[in-house]
């Protein structure tokens, strides 16, 4: 969507919105927040709202905060009275500069500069998470929401009404969910996303661990993203698809046994690198301990 700070401004005014989160993700890809009264909105827009950033890098104190202003969204889980709204911020030094640990900016530029090349893309994805019940102290617990398995419907499912209220939300705050369903592991669950452009695929995968953590604390659960939670059971997987194309056209072709030589060069690029993406994106203990186990991730191959 593309608003004016002036619309945007007018929406705040007109929606009794009295809370902003300005929201940014560390280096570790966590989400984190400044909120800001509605007067401070003017100054964000033009000058960046500053924060003590030492404690989330080394080596740097103050940075800003600036938004995205196509990022607005309304969070609907929040009172409608005093109604709370976010935007995804880019991250500047106080000279106005992008700040280098900024991985938005980083992913804004370089599909910037594939548009240059003629280039399109297009990201699908799809996340597994479990729901725990929560201790009488409100505490998580290992002990799963249900006993259900993959595509089960009530009564052994018992999470559809959250995954209900998870999904209505995801629409309300203008992302796309496509699908969801039960799992194959007792209370895990998963919700698929409409393919988008890498950079609304990226929020939108950040935010929605937010809504869904949000929603399951409304239903008094837990909600785990842990790639391995419980060592006997399947391990929850984020699932990414991708659509490439160039002067508009697919560059994988319509036909598998003709595929051009560009998407074979692009299949080739992602496996010859498989290696040190893998070590990349399961870069902790609980990742590695999903490995060969379960039915994901075991093969590193491609197929028609």
């Amino acid at each position: 969507m593309s608003f004016s700070p002036k619309e945007i401004l007018k929406f705040v005014e007109e929606n009794d919105v009295k809370f902003i989160r300005l929201t940014f993700c560390d280096m570790f890809g966590n989400l984190k927040n400044v909120a800001i009264m509605p007067n401070e909105l003017p100054r964000a827009f033009e000058y960046g709202i500053p924060f003590d950033a030492s404690c989330i890098t080394e080596g740097c104190s103050d940075l800003l905060l600036v938004p995205d202003i196509s990022t607005l969204s309304v969070l609907p889980w929040r009172p409608k009275s005093g109604r709370v709204v976010r935007f995804f911020c880019a991250l500047k030094n106080t000279d106005g500069s992008d700040y280098v640990g900024d991985m938005r900016t980083e992913l804004t530029n370089y599909i910037n500069q594939l548009r240059l090349d003629g280039y399109s893309c297009e990201m699908g994805t799809k996340c597994e998470f479990y729901l725990f019940e929560l201790d009488e102290h409100g505490e998580p617990t290992k002990i799963p929401h249900d006993k259900g398995g993959y595509l089960d419907v009530a009564p052994l499912d018992k999470c559809e009404n959250a995954r209900r209220e998870i999904c209505l939300s995801l629409e309300e705050m203008g992302m796309s969910p496509k699908s969801s369903c039960h799992k194959h592991g007792p209370a895990q669950n998963e919700i698929e996303f409409r393919e988008s452009e890498p950079i609304t695929a990226a929020d939108n995968m950040v935010h929605y661990k937010t809504v869904v953590k949000s929603i399951a604390a409304q239903n008094g659960l837990f909600a785990s993203f842990m790639p391995k939670p419980l060592p006997d059971e399947h391990g929850s997987a984020l699932s990414i698809s991708i659509s490439l194309k160039k002067g508009g056209e697919n560059i994988f072709g319509d036909d598998i046994n003709a595929m051009p030589n560009e998407g074979k060069c692009f299949i080739s690029g992602v496996l010859s690198r498989m290696r040190e993406i893998t070590a990349f994106l399961n870069s902790t203990t609980n990742s590695y301990k999903r490995f060969g186990i379960g039915y994901a991730p075991k093969y590193v191959n491609w197929s028609s």
